[in-house]
């Protein structure tokens, strides 16, 4: 079941304020089905937003994660940035500015070496490296890059 947004003028829908939105964050969580809980991990992320959203991230090429995503691929995604407390004579008078991007989709092992290396190249740009990008064949073998699949995801803030 989908929901509407409740505070429907918080909702950020245009394409290029969204691109802005995630290229100022810096962490995105992944949230995994694992059994009786959730399991939810912060991650260095690169996107592509050309033809629907697509995540990127690595990681070791052994873990919780890449258990879970071997049994259900199934995600949700969040990331936020623009932190800035806003202050009140009384305590519900207080707030929060922010910016957020929060979805669902599904989770992929990459296998495909160029779009590995184009996955890593989408996480070096997210962080500020976008020249002289070279990765050792030992080290990519041992690196492994998932993608998610962004099915739905919308984008939030508040700026008072």
């Amino acid at each position: 079941m989908k929901h509407t947004m409740r505070k429907i003028n918080r909702l950020v829908s245009d394409k290029n304020e969204l691109i802005e939105i995630m290229g100022r964050c810096d962490v995105c969580r992944i949230g995994f089905f694992d059994g009786e809980f959730p399991y939810i991990v912060p991650m260095n992320f690169g996107f592509d937003y050309s033809d629907g959203l697509t995540l990127y991230f690595h990681c070791a090429p052994e873990g919780r994660k890449l258990d879970i995503i071997r049994e259900n691929n199934k995600v949700c995604f969040e990331m936020d940035c623009s932190h800035q407390l806003k202050t009140g004579e009384l305590a519900c008078q207080y707030s929060m500015n922010y910016e957020c991007i929060i979805g669902e989709g599904e989770i992929f092992i990459v296998e495909d070496k160029e779009e590995k290396i184009n996955g890593l190249h989408l996480l070096m740009k997210q962080y500020g490296r976008t020249a002289d990008l070279h990765y050792d064949d030992k080290v990519l073998s041992r690196t492994v890059v998932l993608k998610i699949n962004a099915t739905d995801f919308t984008g939030k803030k508040l700026n008072k």
